[in-house]
């Protein structure tokens, strides 16, 4: 089973093949991606690594954890599984809606901002 890593604090320099290059020392790595932004093209300076099992991820988080690379000091840890996210409004399949609060505008959307 594959183990998925968060690495963080990156350079906007390291790509997927240089993050995969790090840790491939430790053992098989399945895959390497660095988060990159859509509007810019430009790293977001944090990727994830999937890495064979978890005895060779825990060898890679325990050397690589605080290592400096290009002059700054990285953060590698288990990653967490993604949180949900709350439904904040906009366009759906449904149409639009508006956000859940109740204080703020005519109450069901549309116009308006303060309390009346």
């Amino acid at each position: 089973m594959s183990t998925k890593i968060y690495v963080g604090n990156l350079p906007y320099s390291v790509t997927d093949s240089t993050l995969e290059s790090n840790f491939a020392e430790f053992g098989g790595v399945s895959s390497a991606k660095v988060m990159m932004d859509r509007e810019t093209g430009r790293s977001k300076g944090f990727g994830f690594v999937e890495m064979a099992n978890v005895e060779v991820a825990q060898a890679a988080i325990s050397a690589l954890h605080g290592m400096s690379v290009d002059g700054r000091s990285i953060v590698v840890n288990l990653a967490r599984p993604r949180e949900e996210r709350s439904d904040s409004g906009g366009y759906s399949a449904t149409g639009y809606t508006a956000g859940k609060r109740s204080d703020v505008g005519y109450g069901t959307g549309g116009y308006g901002g303060g309390r009346y």
